[in-house]
């Protein structure tokens, strides 16, 4: 019998491409998000990829009843929670709506998850715990919790919530994944990353001016002390992380305790070298408009991930040109 996998924001950027991981891979995927920010067709793209139609529930996170209810129709073997605010600006603005969906909404997933005795959860973290880095490549044991927004401090938050979670539940595993800059686009061009809020990263801004919605891409910081000004970034391809959260998956079943791992790339790429790729491979030129940094903004953070191919087997197979091709061909698709 397959495993059940609850997916919290599948219907997202990295959700989405988890869940088509997860089914190659042999298992019964159940997708739950409320579509804040992501569309329910994309069921219909996981199954035109796979061959097979998750189940997807219109579920959000802070519902504690609605996810009793979850629950108890199903029996989940593991969750993979990816349900989240996402866009480090906003949550300046926004501090207790990402408070409640982040921080409380992972809190009361927990709780169904303990009256429901799963005890398997993979956590969708990021690497803005480290805050402004004091030297790359940054590794696991480097100093976290000095983050530079709001956003930062909920996953950070969350982090420690799942560690005492596991220290009182000695049953539980959780694993945290500090993913950098996920990007680019699943090979077949089906799916994407296509929020429905304005995007904050760079990747979509550079897929807005390939399409001609916008006239140039706005660079935020061009004085950082970096070899071209622009602020270094660990870009690694969308489907590397999702095969980084089915690694995640196989070794937690056979361990207990929470535990955390980087998926990144170990390379940096400044704002203006991943510009050039999508120009290479978009076959277009991308104007550049310079502003001011923006606030929380750090210079340079890139990842070592050795941690993750010794314990995992894992490590991200796809450059930044792959990256830059795979987003481009699934614009063409999608436009």
């Amino acid at each position: 019998m397959k495993k059940q996998i609850l997916v919290t924001g599948g219907c997202g950027f990295i959700g989405s491409h988890t869940v088509v991981e997860l089914i190659l891979s042999g298992y019964q995927v159940i997708v739950i998000d409320d579509l804040s920010n992501s569309n329910a067709s994309v069921i219909d793209k996981i199954q035109c990829i796979t061959g097979e139609r998750p189940e997807f529930h219109q579920v959000d996170i802070c519902n504690r009843d609605a996810l009793t209810k979850l629950f108890k129709q199903y029996a989940f073997d593991a969750v993979m929670h990816f349900a989240a605010l996402k866009n480090p600006q906003e949550s300046y603005h926004l501090k207790e709506k990402y408070f409640l969906t982040n921080v409380e909404g992972t809190r009361r997933l927990l709780a169904v998850m303990e009256d429901c005795s799963v005890n398997h959860l993979i956590f969708s973290s990021s690497a803005v715990v480290y805050g402004n880095p004091s030297c790359v490549p940054v590794a696991e044991s480097a100093p976290a919790g000095a983050t530079t927004n709001p956003y930062g401090e909920n996953k950070y938050r969350s982090e420690c919530d799942l560690a005492e979670f596991c220290e009182k539940n000695l049953a539980f595993s959780a694993i945290s994944l500090r993913y950098f800059n996920p990007a680019g686009a699943h090979p077949s061009g089906v799916i994407g990353e296509q929020p429905i809020k304005p995007a904050a990263n760079l990747i979509p801004a550079i897929g807005n001016v390939i399409t001609r919605k916008v006239d140039s891409v706005q660079v935020y910081g061009g004085d950082y002390s970096t070899c071209d000004g622009t602020a270094i970034r660990d870009y690694i391809h969308v489907c590397d992380v999702a095969k980084g959260h089915v690694a995640a998956l196989e070794a937690g079943f056979a361990r207990t305790g929470h535990h955390i791992f980087n998926l990144g790339t170990g390379k940096g790429e400044s704002v203006l070298g991943v510009i050039h790729a999508f120009e290479q491979a978009s076959g277009q030129i991308i104007p550049v408009n310079f502003s001011e940094r923006r606030q929380g903004d750090v210079a340079s953070c890139y990842a070592q991930a050795d941690k993750a191919l010794q314990e995992l087997n894992w490590r991200a197979e796809h450059d930044l040109q792959t990256i830059a091709r795979d987003y481009c061909h699934w614009l063409s698709l999608s436009n």
